[in-house]
């Protein structure tokens, strides 16, 4: 059966990665039919709402969503759309594997290094307090339900892939309860997957070992603010955001999204590349059964990559976005 998929177009380079990429996975065959909404700030001027009723009815309808960056405005008082659908549609695994293309003239050659980070609790509950003038004090929150099925799932994803270590990333030996629950929780976990190499390491020693020694890690898990800090460090290791793909999970709902800003700087330029929400998409595509057409898309973009012809400014090239997308068609068809 077809699967329909909910598509958000986002604002700034948005819309225009998110055409290109539909245009890629139609090229591809992808079985997908698809409900396509305009988010963002554009649509909050006109309605009042960043993201229209009928996307989020659509969302809970669908149970997928392609999503391209909405910027949310900072210190406005409201907090990321992100973690509002996070929240919402209880989307508590945020994964997103960094593996590094030959190809590309990057520090490093051998990156696959996969982040399991969770999604709804942490500082990113967002609770703060005033206490006075000059005071202000954020609650961290760590529980033992969501802090089992993130680190659940990561040993899981080692043993489906066959993924031989998995590093919990955290900072027990400051704060020892909220850490130190997540830490105590990998540790028993651990014990059922025997076969999989567990170690721990603290945050700060975390990015120094990333920037000197990468290829030592796997699959590493960890609380929300510090899978956002390494997840951005990983994407650095290959090439930057702009390679990265990332897909949100919860039981019910999945998120696929370009996880880079909505870069309003170059919007309507004609230069954005459009490779993360790309590869999202072959994540999307993977988890709906068309691994196939997954492995075609990302068989045309090594061999783009690989020709150095037509690559966007971001990749040190100096092609436009759609002649970027034209490459991909022509390797497609081949």
């Amino acid at each position: 059966m077809t699967q329909t998929i909910t598509v958000f177009r986002g604002d700034g380079i948005g819309p225009e990665i998110t055409d290109a990429v539909l245009t890629i996975l139609k090229e591809a065959k992808a079985d997908l039919k698809f409900e396509i909404f305009d988010v963002g700030e554009a649509v909050y001027h006109k309605t009042g709402s960043f993201i229209p009723e009928e996307g989020l009815d659509s969302f809970t309808r669908n149970k997928i969503l392609l999503k391209s960056p909405i910027t949310t405005p900072i210190g406005k008082g409201f907090r990321s759309l992100n973690v509002t659908l996070r929240n919402q549609f209880d989307l508590w695994a945020n994964i997103r594997p960094a593996k590094s293309n030959p190809c590309l003239d990057t520090l490093f050659k051998d990156i696959d290094i996969v982040t399991f980070r969770e999604n709804t609790e942490d500082l990113y509950i967002g609770e703060e307090k005033k206490i006075d003038e000059d005071t202000v004090i954020a609650i961290k929150k760590i529980t033992r339900t969501a802090s089992q099925r993130i680190i659940r799932a990561a040993f899981e994803y080692c043993r489906r892939h066959g993924r031989k270590k998995c590093t919990c990333v955290h900072k027990a030996n400051i704060l020892k309860q909220t850490d130190g629950l997540f830490l105590s929780i990998f540790r028993e976990i651990a014990k059922d997957y025997p076969e999989i190499q567990a170690n721990d390491l603290i945050v700060d020693n975390t990015c120094m070992q990333l920037v000197m020694h990468p290829q030592q890690f796997d699959v590493m898990v960890m609380p929300n603010l510090y899978g956002d800090i390494i997840s951005d460090l990983t994407s650095g290791l290959i090439g930057g955001l702009g390679l990265l793909p990332s897909c949100n999970k919860g039981d019910d709902y999945a998120m696929y999204e370009a996880v880079h800003g909505s870069a309003p700087d170059i919007a309507g330029k004609g230069i954005a590349n459009p490779t993360a929400l790309l590869l999202s998409s072959c994540m999307m595509l993977e988890d709906c059964g068309q691994t196939k057409t997954a492995q075609k898309i990302r068989s045309a973009l090594d061999t783009v990559f690989s020709k150095q012809q037509a690559l966007t400014p971001d990749l040190g090239g100096q092609v436009s976005t759609q002649e970027f997308v034209d490459a991909l068609l022509q390797e497609i068809r081949r």
